[in-house]
């Protein structure tokens, strides 16, 4: 945007006046300090140039001047009382202009950096093994890793990204969708093969894509519905499924294969799952007719995905009788088929008669627009006119892939058939599997209006202890009775409302398979009478059913897996103490062993974080993940970690891949679950380049976790010193942060600091903000607005405060050089203290002294001081512990960009303090066009952080 950081051509001296005065203000000369990233600028600056001419034309030459006067003054040190003075004379609609001016340009910048990261990844050289598999094979040399646990190992490998609608994207599908455009248009700009022509007809086709990009209202008229935010997931869930997924997996398999190991044929080492439509923990909006809503869009994109799939196939599968045979198995095969599919055979044999490939998947595909007739119409299976479930596809597919390979087919059968059936392998009939997630207290409510009804106890079931509890349930699972049976018809509010949704998982499972649903995640589990209660609903409605010891031909069946979400760091604390009594219970064994002894377990980033700051909230999902493998490995059950990480550093975010390889050795045993939420679906994967990168990181981190970290690389009496350093870290850091939160100033001046009441006005969320039935304190507050109000005036409270405090303790107790050598060789540290560091540098307390001086009433600025001196001490500690002499000192490319970055949010952040201060001002309810304004400095300083919740 500046005119002093862009440097003059000759075909700029002969544009015309307004684009010269684009270049000038909308352009940005450097997007990296790395001389390579040079197209990366060159693309920024071009799309700068087209903004600044789309502007010029929609609001005429004066913007472009309003734009540089407010860039210029919030760079200078000085321009603060000026700058001010300024936008108060802006009137609420130049506001706007002003905001989605540079708003604009922040999706702009974003959308060419993450092309060319992609590009980038693309071209680097290749060869030879990946660096995972690389170390597997030496472990398996040196006889560190031996042949048949690696073998074990990969055959339950998974990697499940869990989609969520947690509202933190504040981007619209329609800007999203315009800016992949615009980036596809700048790619093929970039190919040095491209003819003149063709080069003229793109940049017209980019001016057109700005300008409607300008046109497009980056900001949502009403919240979008569950369903809406299905709409969204399943659209990065398609891609994944047809762009990513095959080539991943056939790679993977690949590389095995030169290790001597096998991925096996109905190996699943990737799959998707989804929150959206599941999670109805404090959404009231999840209701049954929602999730079920959900399920049927789901499955219909799954089997409509496959037809594509399975047509494309047939188009190359034109294998002749004249040339090559088919199995007998096919032959007979096809008779079969041509009595059941008769209208199929009569259009496709004329074409096909000596095709048997192709006529087999013309069955196949008819078959599977049958499948979704039944599921849409909700009819019954017809046997040979569509499929039960996935498994019957599977025996067709495999069935054409043999008679392939005995008839000089064998590539492709190891080709283009067996991409497909990893696809069905992976995502079934309905791409992801929906998780449903409920707060423990709605189900005791259930129970205990079915006991008190029933008059058993000698006194109301909510009086119980919890011990008392677990008894109870723990014996009524022992049992055979119906407890609630008809009784179900009588109930009312919240236990009807439970009791409508185990029936709705029940009915789920019935009309769509086993996939549909898996996991039932139990949030605020505090006891193990919290899973007793979920187990014992699900028994009512034929989800559990534990056989009679008597009966020897009667097996148990558990349908779906209870899930126990620790998401405080008392739950976190108490994690170790309730696995250990849940697997002690021999009716809950049993129903873990139905489950193929695989034990899910939710740790909770956000809430752990707002609750005890993130030095405890870290420290204590690791000591968790340690207490929890060896109660796994003493029951012989397979720990299942499922990760509900944030987009933010202060919920959990950071690089995947290293926060797998920085969990406790031996956590990792194959299966892993991670939350995908937001601005970071989008960011990772929304260009297929870097889907696959972030996709083939994340699962080769698992692979190298799951075999080559099982044991400690380090001597136990090393590990006691780094526990004790960090017991130190996490304690002095939990004391300082619940100290600041505990303060009666906070809570004024958060609300006064940042816009969090704003944040609701965005529609970005189907989920109310706040808890239902609170008091209003921060309590209350969810830990995404408790994130993206702090990272909106550039405090970033959750993503540091505390770390200083614990690191200066530490050195003090005598741990400094310990603390620098866990940094130098404990991922787990190192990972920790990386993402510190990042937030570090992204938080400005000069920007967020603005939004204090301007909005923060004299009496509440105390808290201010207190941030002061913390973040002085954590940079300060930091800094110590990494050897450098400024943050980020090793990545100079990722500060240059931040840096510059800063540049372009200093005007969006000076206007958003006017813009607060005039709504306050204008008391409950200010003019539309001042909260419009207002709402798109959020959405615009969100773009620019590249972060929000």
């Amino acid at each position: 945007m500046s005119s002093s950081t862009t440097q003059s051509t000759a075909a700029d001296d002969q544009a015309p006046a307004a684009r010269r005065a684009a270049t000038d203000a909308l352009s940005v000369d450097g997007v990296s300090s790395d001389e390579g990233h040079a197209a990366l600028r060159a693309s920024v600056r071009r799309l700068g140039e087209l903004l600044g001419e789309s502007l010029t034309r929609h609001e005429g030459p004066e913007l472009l001047d309003l734009v540089e006067r407010v860039r210029r003054l919030a760079r200078r040190p000085d321009g603060g009382t000026e700058l001010a003075a300024l936008l108060s004379g802006v009137d609420d609609r130049t506001a706007i202009v002003l905001a989605r001016a540079f708003t604009a340009y922040f999706q702009l910048a974003n959308a060419s950096e993450q092309l060319h990261r992609g590009l980038e990844l693309s071209r680097q050289p290749t060869g030879g093994l990946p660096p995972t598999l690389e170390r597997v094979a030496e472990g398996l040399r040196s006889g560190e890793l031996d042949r048949e646990h690696a073998a074990a190992v990969i055959g339950r490998l998974q990697l499940r990204p869990v989609f969520t609608a947690h509202p933190t994207e504040s981007s619209r599908r329609s800007v999203l969708d315009l800016l992949l455009r615009i980036t596809g248009i700048v790619e093929a700009s970039e190919d040095p093969q491209q003819r003149p022509l063709d080069a003229e007809r793109g940049r017209r086709r980019l001016a057109e894509l700005v300008d409607l990009l300008w046109q497009t209202d980056e900001l949502r008229v009403d919240r979008p519905r569950v369903v809406d935010e299905a709409r969204s997931a399943l659209h990065y869930l398609r891609t994944l499924t047809s762009d990513v997924l095959p080539d991943l997996v056939e790679d993977l398999q690949a590389g095995l294969a030169e290790l001597g190991l096998q991925l096996p044929e109905d190996g699943r080492p990737l799959r998707f799952g989804s929150w959206v439509g599941g999670d109805r923990d404090g959404n009231p909006n999840v209701t049954p007719e929602v999730t079920m809503e959900v399920l049927a869009l789901q499955h219909d994109a799954a089997l409509d995905l496959l037809v594509r799939a399975v047509e494309e196939l047939r188009t190359e599968l034109a294998a002749s009788t004249q040339v090559v045979g088919v199995s007998e198995e096919l032959a007979a095969s096809l008779e079969t088929d041509r009595e059941l599919l008769p209208e199929v055979h009569a259009e496709r044999v004329r074409l096909n008669s000596q095709e048997p490939y192709r006529l087999k998947l013309s069955y196949i595909a008819a078959r599977l627009e049958g499948t979704r007739a039944r599921l849409h119409d909700q009819t019954p299976h017809a046997p040979g006119l569509d499929y039960a479930d996935a498994d019957e596809l599977v025996a067709e597919l495999r069935l054409l892939a043999d008679s392939l390979r005995a008839h000089d087919g064998q590539l492709v059968a190891d080709g283009a058939v067996a991409r497909l059936l990893r696809v069905v392998h992976a995502v079934g009939f309905s791409l992801a599997t929906l998780d449903v997630r409920e707060h423990a207290g709605r189900h005791h409510a259930a129970l205990a209006a079915v006991y008190d009804r029933l008059g058993e106890l000698d006194r109301p079931y909510a009086q119980l202890e919890r011990a008392e509890r677990r008894a109870l349930l723990s014996r009524e699972l022992t049992g055979h009775r119906p407890l609630i049976g008809a009784a179900a018809r009588n109930l009312t509010g919240t236990p009807a409302e439970v009791f409508r949704l185990f029936s709705t998982v029940r009915q789920a499972l019935d009309r769509y398979g086993d996939d549909a649903v898996e996991s039932y995640i139990v949030s605020m589990t505090q006891g193990i009478d919290d899973l007793l209660a979920v187990v014992v609903l699900a028994r009512e409605v034929g989800l559990v059913d534990l056989a009679d010891p008597a009966d020897d031909a009667a097996g148990d069946v558990a349908r779906i897996g209870f899930v126990p979400l620790f998401e405080t760091v008392t739950e976190l604390e108490a994690a170790e103490e309730l696995l250990e009594g849940l697997l002690a219970d021999p009716s809950y064994r049993r129903v873990v062993a139905a489950r193929g002894d695989v034990q899910e377990i939710m740790l909770g980033y956000s809430d752990s974080s707002k609750d005890g700051g993130i030095a405890a909230s870290r420290w204590q999902i690791h000591r968790a993940q340690r207490a929890l493998r060896d109660v796994a490995r003493r029951h012989g059950v397979v720990l299942r970690l499922f990760h509900g990480r944030g987009g933010s550093v202060g919920r959990g975010g950071g690089p995947t891949g290293e926060a797998i390889l920085a969990q406790p050795y031996g956590s990792l045993d194959g299966p892993i679950k991670v939350t995908e939420q937001g601005e970071v679906i989008s960011d990772k994967y929304v260009q297929p380049r870097l889907a696959r990168h972030n996709l083939e990181v994340a699962l080769s981190a698992v692979l190298e976790a799951s075999t080559l970290h099982r044991t400690s690389a380090l001597p136990r009496d090393v590990l006691d010193v780094w526990d004790a350093a960090m017991d130190v870290v996490a304690g002095t850091g939990q004391r300082a942060y619940r100290a600041l939160v505990g303060d009666p100033a906070l809570i004024p001046f958060f609300l006064a600091a940042t816009p969090v009441e704003e944040l609701g006005n965005l529609n970005i969320g189907s989920r109310p903000s706040r808890r239902p039935g609170g008091t209003g304190g921060l309590e209350d507050l969810r830990a995404i607005p408790w994130v993206f109000g702090w990272t909106q005036s550039r405090i970033n409270v959750p993503g540091w405060f505390g770390v200083g405090s614990g690191l200066a303790a530490a050195r003090e107790a005598g741990h400094g050089e310990t603390l620098r050598h866990m940094y130098g060789s404990w991922n787990f540290f190192r990972s920790f203290v990386s993402n510190v560091q990042m937030t570090l540098a992204k938080t400005d307390l000069a920007i967020a002294g603005h939004y204090v001086e301007e909005l923060v009433r004299p009496e509440d600025r105390g808290v201010f001081t207190t941030i002061r001196e913390e973040h002085a001490r954590t940079v300060e500690q930091v800094l110590w512990v990494t050897g450098q002499s400024e943050l980020l000192e090793s990545a100079p490319v990722l500060r240059r960009t931040l840096e510059l970055r800063d540049a372009y949010l200093a005007p969006l952040h000076a206007l958003q303090v006017s813009l607060l201060g005039r709504a306050r001002a204008a008391g409950e309810d200010p003019a539309p066009v001042l909260r419009r304004a207002l709402l798109l400095t959020i959405n615009g300083i969100a773009a620019g952080m590249r972060n929000t919740g």
